[in-house]
């Protein structure tokens, strides 16, 4: 506690952006690491190329609006921003999508909006759906990036790879790419197969294939609690966003099982679990009231199911977090706390 003789006595600020930044980047780590033993170097490739090209859009920007450069770039959000894409990118893309993506959301859901604070969408998510909407085929190149032996590609051969697309000797690409989940179930359902056995493959653990899902789920669900324990964010959204998934697949898993997902196959895959502790979480565009932070986490979830389930995309996490960003001040209009002391007035009669 910090007295002042002129002013009540108020208490110290216990977090800064600067130190809620580097929290978060710590909470990343167990996902970031496990991402990278189960998928390669290619992830670490694309937080490399992410983040190198959001600190030079971030300054190039700063310097074009005569802002100071120091505390905007020293605060990590840029990092933060470039990190959260570059996990939500495949790990055998070309070196250019994280480049790209990242300079879009800096440069125009972020800095072109005022900076940080002043952005009404997700800036990751921005540069993510751009990437996805326009460049649909490099961005489904997912897989555990390991040879025809088994071994994995090492560094050296993955930076060949993402930059030349060359390979070694008696590699083909096929033997690395694989279908994730989710577009997995996609491509069931197109050729009139049945999902009924999907959820029980997660778990089999016969591949790495069908794994990698359950295990970045799990890590990354430990870098959530982390920021709970810590108390950088609040367990509305989170719960609330699990709370929706749970809620929509479960109705539509009950209506037809053969057509639809179960629950638990919706909460293990994709980007839910990351989606709802590091995306949905953005103090800057998500809402900021009790009630509000609820209402906007369930509407994620819910519109997440819906998107995979009747979209043209396998997942749905950014989309339902950019719709969400725009319900925001309506939310929070709408779910203002009573003022204390406040008393409902009576009507004129």
């Amino acid at each position: 506690m910090r007295f002042s003789p002129q002013t009540a006595p108020l208490p110290e600020a216990s977090n800064n952006v600067r130190r809620v930044m580097l929290t978060v980047l710590l909470a990343m780590l167990p996902g970031t690491i496990v991402a990278i033993a189960l998928l390669g170097w290619g992830v670490l490739i694309n937080i490399l190329l992410a983040v190198s090209a959001g600190l030079v859009a971030e300054a190039a920007m700063l310097s074009l609006r005569a802002r100071p450069m120091r505390p905007a770039i020293g605060d990590g959000s840029v990092i933060v921003l470039a990190w959260i894409l570059a996990l939500c990118l495949p790990n055998l893309g070309p070196w250019w999508l994280p480049v790209f993506g990242t300079v879009f959301a800096v440069v125009v859901a972020k800095q072109l909006y005022g900076g940080l604070g002043f952005n009404l969408f997700n800036p990751a998510m921005v540069g993510y759906v751009v990437l996805l909407i326009s460049f649909p085929e490099p961005m489904t190149r997912w897989g555990p990036a390991i040879d025809s032996s088994g071994s994995a590609l090492n560094f050296m051969q993955s930076v060949a790879w993402s930059f030349s697309g060359a390979l070694p000797s008696g590699v083909g690409y096929d033997g690395l790419s694989v279908a994730t989940p989710l577009d997995h179930a996609r491509e069931q359902l197109s050729t009139g197969a049945t999902l009924h056995n999907l959820t029980q493959s997660l778990f089999s653990g016969s591949s790495l294939a069908q794994s990698w899902n359950l295990w970045l789920s799990l890590a990354f669900f430990a870098g959530g609690v982390f920021l709970l324990w810590r108390g950088v964010i609040r367990w509305h959204i989170p719960a609330a966003v699990i709370t929706g998934v749970l809620v929509m697949s479960g109705f539509l898993w009950l209506l037809d099982s053969a057509r639809h997902a179960s629950p638990l196959f919706h909460l293990i895959t994709g980007a839910t679990v990351f989606g709802a502790f590091f995306v949905a979480t953005d103090p800057v565009t998500a809402s900021t009231t009790p009630r509000g932070r609820l209402i906007f986490g369930f509407g994620i979830g819910v519109l997440t199911v819906l998107i995979r389930s009747f979209g043209s995309y396998p997942d749905g996490v950014a989309f339902a977090v950019l719709l969400m960003n725009l319900c925001v001040p309506l939310i929070d209009y709408y779910s203002q706390p009573k003022v204390f002391g406040h008393k409902k007035s009576e009507p004129i009669k």
